[in-house]
């Protein structure tokens, strides 16, 4: 076992859901985008609040993360709202990312070192279908300057002009950077910077 799966384990073995069980706002805007039969991909997913909202819009989900906790309790809380999803237990750096298989991908709020995130997005980027989109919200390197709420460990933060290098190879659709006001569980409540990248593969 890993430091971050040791980690995320003990995070995640709380009885309640640390980013609740609601799906990200910005993944939710998007809606009009996802069609039923898609193959999504949620990176990172955690307890499965984005996997679960995508597989209850009628899309095939699988489900990688770090810490087989947190996908027990996304397991859980797919049979609990009437849907289901493939969970993988992996480490991002390290898991063996599938080609061309995928419609969507998300990434909500994966904060690592910066050579892991660009391999990590490169991956996201290789392993959509043509067309296919990549979808991420993180907190931007503002949030270091912030006394309270969210992630505040500077070398870990985003800004635009990283992400939309990260992901080069897409035509980029949205790329936001602002304050917005966050109620995702016990961790991430109050105003928070973020950054919003949608990428496409042309």
């Amino acid at each position: 076992m890993t430091d971050q799966q040791a980690l995320w384990d003990a995070r995640y073995a709380a009885e309640d859901y640390l980013f609740g069980t609601a799906p990200n706002d910005y993944l939710a805007s998007q809606a009009h985008r996802l069609a039923p039969g898609q193959r999504a991909l949620a990176v990172g997913d955690g307890e499965g609040r984005n996997a679960v909202w995508l597989a209850r819009q009628g899309l095939d989900v699988t489900l990688v993360d770090i810490s087989p906790v947190g996908l027990e309790k996304a397991r859980r809380l797919a049979q609990a709202q009437g849907c289901r999803i493939e969970t993988i237990a992996a480490d991002l750096t390290r898991w063996d990312w599938p080609l061309d298989r995928y419609d969507l991908a998300v990434e909500i709020f994966v904060h690592v070192p910066v050579a892991d995130r660009q391999a990590i997005h490169r991956a996201m980027a290789a392993c959509l279908k043509p067309g296919g989109l990549a979808l991420v919200e993180a907190f931007q390197k503002r949030q270091a300057d912030r006394p309270s709420g969210g992630l505040r460990t500077a070398p870990l933060l985003y800004d635009a002009v990283a992400l939309s290098e990260d992901f080069a190879t897409l035509e980029t659709l949205e790329l936001l950077e602002g304050t917005v006001l966050l109620a995702e569980g016990s961790k991430h409540r109050g105003p928070a910077q973020v950054v919003r990248y949608l990428g496409r593969r042309i």
